[in-house]
């Protein structure tokens, strides 16, 4: 198992290409199985999360290889129903074969999925548009065991206690695709990541309109086809560097990414105080944040949830009291405890932290336990005085592609060890 080191106090400066996203891909990958044609995903980041889907297209009967950034999956004629509990435990997004298998097969038996320990992330809405579209579904032995003669078209609503849910308006938007009929999906999540996979699924020969709003609809065709594309780059990538630039007093060009996809991140950067210029494909971030905000997380185009750590991070070091509310995920907020180990003042109430910014964090050994929350241990470290030893880094290559070497290229003292 390894660590990453980090010896703090240094600015980031200089420019970094953002990777290809990772919530993009892992349903792109899940959509390929709809069909018996080869299909081509290029810009892939070399993910852990990846690995685990590549395999998981492999247990189920598909060809799937990995090179230089793009993915070839050739499903074949013959391909299994049961996604296995060995590998879909260890990740959240498996759950998005469950749709496919179904459209293609007329059934699936899927585990229950695993993936990070944020709090509660029930899988209700999947199971409720699902069944909506004619499909009998029943949890057996820990498995999510569907079937349909049949799916049919139908009116979907996906709203849930915190929103839409970016997972489920993908696998029932999946399942539509080849349905009899009409869907209409209500209360979809309008994610870059849901519109991704829209552009994918029509260059099967789909026929999906209205992905990027809260209403999208799908006309069911009776195949699709094998395509190439290329997913879109990694807005969290994007945003957890524009918040590293901004703890360490840093200067960074961020190449590769779209700013309109990081506007809620962007807007809160420059209310306290970090100058941002964003231009067609990169953003320029420069200086330090020295004014505390309020932020509340909600759905896309929303302040992520998936930001919510790193952005804590930079309030701990920021003059004055910030208020952090997490309506996503409101146990998301494991990560505090071990900033405190730096020496952050921050406490929580309900599902707000609040943050009393300190003039420095101290390097400490820290524990990561989920994939953002290790992001935020790192921009910390970058910012502490002295050494930081951020451990169960497996939590960071789920999400980040070679991260301390893009990290080690723009200034960070930054390595890795065996712990």
């Amino acid at each position: 198992m390894d660590k990453i080191v980090i010896e703090g106090g240094k600015p980031l400066n200089g420019s970094i290409e953002i990777s290809g996203s990772k919530n993009a891909t892992l349903p792109i990958l899940a959509a390929t199985l709809m069909t018996e044609d080869a299909s081509v995903i290029h810009g892939v980041p070399d993910l852990q999360d990846v690995a685990t889907m590549i395999k998981i297209l492999r247990s189920l009967g598909a060809s799937a290889t990995f090179a230089e950034g793009s993915v070839h999956v050739k499903p074949g004629r013959h391909i299994e129903a049961h996604a296995p509990w060995k590998l879909v435990s260890t990740m959240r997004a498996s759950i998005c074969v469950l749709g496919p298998l179904l459209a293609r097969l007329g059934r699936a038996d899927v585990s229950m999925p695993g993936g990070c320990i944020i709090g509660p992330r029930p899988i209700d809405l999947h199971l409720k548009g699902l069944a909506a579209l004619n499909a009998d579904i029943s949890i057996e032995h820990g498995y999510v065991k569907a079937r349909a003669k049949k799916l049919r078209g139908a009116e979907v609503y996906l709203g849930g206690a915190y929103g839409s849910s970016v997972l489920a308006t993908a696998n029932v938007m999946m399942a539509a695709v080849l349905a009899e009929g009409e869907t209409t999906i209500i209360n979809a999540a309008c994610e870059p990541e849901v519109e991704d996979l829209a552009r994918f699924l029509n260059a099967m020969g789909a026929s999906v309109q209205g992905a990027g709003t809260h209403m999208i609809r799908i006309l069911g065709v009776r195949k699709l086809r094998g395509a190439e594309h290329r997913v879109i780059s990694d807005r969290i990538e994007a945003g957890t560097f524009m918040a590293a630039a901004a703890i360490t007093g840093g200067h960074l060009l961020i190449k590769g990414s779209d700013p309109s996809h990081n506007t809620a991140l962007i807007d809160k950067l420059r209310q306290s105080g970090v100058s941002i210029a964003t231009h067609n494909g990169f953003v320029d971030v420069r200086g330090k944040a020295v004014q505390p905000v309020k932020i509340t997380t909600l759905p896309y185009p929303g302040f992520p949830t998936d930001l919510q750590a790193q952005i804590t991070a930079l309030m701990s070091v920021t003059k004055g009291i910030s208020v952090v509310t997490e309506k996503i995920y409101p146990e998301r907020f494991i990560h505090i405890s071990e900033l405190g180990r730096m020496g952050a003042q921050i406490f929580l109430e309900g599902g707000s932290a609040i943050v009393h910014g300190v003039k420095k964090l101290s390097g400490a050994p820290v524990m990561a336990s989920d994939l953002r929350a290790s992001a935020a241990l790192v921009l910390a470290g970058l910012a502490a005085e002295g050494r930081t030893e951020v451990y169960r880094v497996y939590h960071l290559d789920r999400g980040y592609e070679k991260v301390e070497k893009k990290l080690e290229k723009i200034g960070a003292r930054i390595w890795r060890e065996k712990a």
